[in-house]
């Protein structure tokens, strides 16, 4: 193992201990979508992308929430749109916070587009379950 692949497992070691147990991933369709942009005198760039899911096979919605923020220039944001088809990766809010409910977006991929907010190398393969008829 070279030296980078040894940091970045190490990296990946440390952040799920630090946040295993809140981690999550949702798929589902999306109902609506806002996004706010905020310049604060020119030069630093807030992003801030509301997104209400619909999970597959339920009837409860979940807010999900992605806040970038960069020097310079404005951060950027997938295309989504409501109706697609996306899976979202995310963190839960902590259990003694009772005034944030919506999950914090890590990464969003959008199975219509087929598009990743942070690329990933792993392919997703949509399984059919076939019926049989008798």
């Amino acid at each position: 193992m070279s030296f980078r692949e040894t940091l970045a497992k190490k990296y990946a070691e440390v952040y799920f201990k630090k946040y295993g147990d809140r981690l999550t991933q949702i798929s589902g369709h999306v109902l609506s979508i806002k996004t706010t942009t905020k310049t604060i005198l020119w030069i630093f760039n807030i992003l801030t992308v509301d997104i209400v899911v619909k999970p597959e096979r339920s009837k409860s919605v979940i807010k999900c929430r992605y806040k970038a923020k960069k020097w310079f220039k404005m951060p950027t944001f997938i295309d989504v749109r409501q109706g697609h088809s996306v899976i979202i990766q995310g963190l839960k809010p902590k259990k003694g916070k009772e005034s944030t409910e919506s999950i914090q977006i890590i990464n969003v991929r959008n199975l219509t587009t087929k598009k990743d907010l942070i690329p990933i190398d792993q392919e997703i393969k949509r399984v059919q379950q076939r019926q049989y008829i008798k």
